[in-house]
């Protein structure tokens, strides 16, 4: 069955934060992040949040009428950084307005088909940001793929619920495939 990619913007991604959720919920079930009913409301409730930031784009696919994959992400203005981030990034990136990167999620049943790749590549595309950033577990394969794509580590957070992250950045002005 044919994939379908949808990208929505501010309140149009509302309609589906329902499947996106569901997805969530699938996605960090598993090890190393074994999340739970908590971990899944607190996501499904910061989504309306999230929505209304400047520039929050968000990227699904869906493979009939189930979603199997997401990204998305909002604008982290020219002076800010992640709010828990322990220490600061390389000036340059912290002058710089960037992309940040909350969720970019596959359903288990469709890793290795190239729907992650893509998902990222509509994601950044046109983009005025010159910096994508994200926090990704140091434990998960995810991790490994970032690293292959180029992300490079600027940092670590902690955040009261989970284990310690490493902050990632791409710069998006020297991405070949931009």
């Amino acid at each position: 069955m044919a994939l379908t990619y949808v990208t929505s913007h501010g309140h149009d991604a509302a309609r589906l934060f329902g499947p996106l959720v569901d997805l969530y919920e699938s996605v960090y079930a598993e090890p190393p992040y074994e999340e739970g009913p908590d971990q899944v409301s607190r996501f499904r409730d910061r989504l309306p949040s999230e929505a209304v930031r400047l520039g929050f784009t968000l990227v699904t696919v869906a493979q009939g009428s189930s979603l199997v994959g997401a990204a998305y992400g909002w604008t982290m203005p020219a002076g800010d950084w992640w709010s828990r981030a322990e220490g600061d990034p390389p000036a340059g990136i912290r002058a710089a307005s960037k992309l940040a990167v909350m969720e970019w999620i596959v359903h288990p049943l469709h890793r290795g088909e190239g729907i992650g790749a893509e998902l990222m590549r509509r994601l950044l595309a046109d983009r005025p940001e010159r910096y994508a950033t994200l926090a990704s577990d140091p434990r998960s394969r995810a991790r490994e793929v970032y690293a292959r794509n180029g992300w490079r580590q600027v940092g670590t957070t902690s955040l009261p619920w989970g284990p310690p992250m490493h902050l990632l950045v791409l710069d998006l002005e020297t991405k070949s495939d931009r």
